[in-house]
């Protein structure tokens, strides 16, 4: 694919988003950019949320691990359903009986001041970091396929890529995003579905054909054997309900689609059919990487490997496929669907940082609309820019797979929002709460350390469950400033 092609492809690309833009964001207000107007039909916010959990991590780097972790990840996908129950049953009532903007003034009415800004600085720091990796992915692909050969510098993509992002999302926010999700998810299921085609087709394999070659390839392994294995399933499947849990039900970026349903019986109705659709579509993204694998062997091409170490650089393998390998059709469509689901999640992430801070930060609901406008463009700003830094200390530190390193930093930066909200939820006792943000700060570093140390003194290798541990040190480290609760001062539930 030449560069000019996918140059006009990314152009045309955003001309549309745009025009979705422009058409949804006229006569925004507050009200509309954080919370769509409490007025989303439900069935547009299941699909929207596709896109946006999914993210270019999902698109690159489960189909590019297969090679190394076989299925272990469905175990997590599997994991999800009992998160998005609790999510359901537990924090979604309780979010719409007090008809939150921002899930963390919960924190405020439930422990006090503090407990509240921890809580959404632990949530700015985490969304940050995440939506930095899925950017810095999608980045690195486009500098691989694009812009090396044109010779434009790597910091020169990563701004351009978040000042598109800036450009149709500072104005309608969520009710625009709501729009251009619903697109850009569909769009990345058309490349799925296409690129599995594809192959099954180069390949010579009917559907019965693909499904035998899937069931029956090494790569599908599921791991039962070894408890003290990264990827034994139950620590899989438990870590998948808490990362759920965390990284959806107690973070801003994905609840604020859920709030803004217009009851809450039609946010668990979006709920239900979303569980339904994501676990099919990781199904879909990891049969997709066992006929990459398949395709390239069939085919003897050499695979991209790290220079130094000779090791599989897994996240490179589709991108190197599709723009190298299969028809020009096929590379067209890889590159809108990377772009679609890298800028789902990517542009819902900018506008729930931004809800977060004006929020919770900033306490914007004091000032009168046209303040608000200002502050929440400003912000919008802010955070772009802080963005295109963290992408830039990436491109400079990483060295390991991109959904590795997400969970890993999700790991340690969820679990006080984790243990937090459990507390909250789970006891009647109050907190001593100018106390709450040292033992939030403690926590993951307690976390880290045995983390580093668990190996060489029992022989058990924490993977995703890392978020459990820090959960659970959070709450007993809560537990351990805590106070019979005053119901007067702290009336929540």
């Amino acid at each position: 694919m030449s560069p000019t092609l996918i140059l006009s492809l990314i152009a045309g690309y955003f001309v549309v988003l745009i025009i979705i833009a422009y058409l949804t964001s006229r006569k925004a207000t507050s009200e509309s950019f954080f919370i769509a107007n409490r007025n989303a039909p439900w069935y547009m916010v299941a699909f929207a949320m596709i896109g946006t959990s999914l993210s270019g991590v999902t698109f690159i780097s489960i189909p590019g691990m297969v090679a190394t972790q076989s299925w272990s990840y469905m175990a997590v996908v599997l994991g999800y359903i009992v998160g998005y129950l609790v999510i359901g049953t537990v924090l979604m009532p309780l979010y719409y009986r007090m008809q939150l903007v921002s899930i963390y003034t919960y924190l405020e009415q439930r422990f006090g001041f503090w407990s509240y800004k921890t809580g959404a600085l632990f949530f700015l720091i985490s969304r940050a970091v995440g939506a930095a990796f899925r950017l810095f992915l999608v980045a690195g692909v486009l500098q691989f396929a694009v812009f090396d050969g044109l010779g434009v510098p790597f910091a020169v993509t990563v701004t351009v890529s978040i000042f598109l992002i800036y450009l149709y999302t500072f104005k309608g926010g969520l009710k625009t995003i709501l729009w251009t999700d619903t697109f850009q998810t569909l769009a990345m299921l058309v490349c799925v579905a296409v690129s599995i085609y594809l192959m099954a087709d180069e390949l010579n394999l009917g559907f019965a054909g693909l499904v035998k070659t899937v069931k029956e390839s090494a790569m599908s392994q599921i791991y039962f054997s070894d408890p003290k294995d990264d990827k034994f399933f139950w620590k899989q499947f438990a870590s998948g309900a808490f990362i759920t849990i965390v990284m959806t039900g107690l973070d801003q970026d994905m609840m604020q689609k859920n709030l803004s349903c217009r009851s809450l019986p039609d946010a668990q109705k979006n709920m239900f059919w979303f569980t339904l659709a994501i676990v099919l579509v990781n199904v879909f993204f990891l049969s997709l990487g066992v006929l990459l694998y398949q395709f390239a062997a069939a085919k003897g091409i050499a695979l991209p490997t790290d220079p130094a170490t000779g090791k599989l650089i897994g996240d490179n393998v589709f991108p190197l496929l599709a723009t190298n390998h299969f028809s020009l059709f096929a590379g067209v469509v890889f590159i809108l669907g990377i772009i679609a689901v890298t800028y789902a999640s990517a542009d819902s992430a900018l506008t729930a940082l931004t809800t977060s801070f004006c929020v919770d930060m900033l306490d914007i609901k004091q000032y009168d609309e046209a303040k608000q406008k200002q502050l929440r463009q400003a912000t919008h700003f802010g955070f772009s820019i802080v963005l295109i830094i963290i992408i830039l200390i990436f491109r400079a530190i990483n060295d390991q797979s991109v959904i590795t390193s997400v969970f890993k930093a999700a790991g340690y930066t969820y679990g006080p929002l984790l243990g937090l909200f459990s507390f909250g939820i789970f006891t009647s006792r109050g907190l001593h709460d100018k106390l709450v943000l040292p033992v939030c700060v403690v926590a993951p570093l307690l976390t880290w350390f045995i983390n580093a140390n668990s190996k060489a003194w029992w022989g058990y290798e924490f993977g995703f469950e890392i978020l459990m541990l820090n959960g659970l040190i959070t709450f007993l480290g809560l537990l351990a400033i805590s106070r019979p609760r005053n119901l007067e001062l702290n009336p929540v539930a």
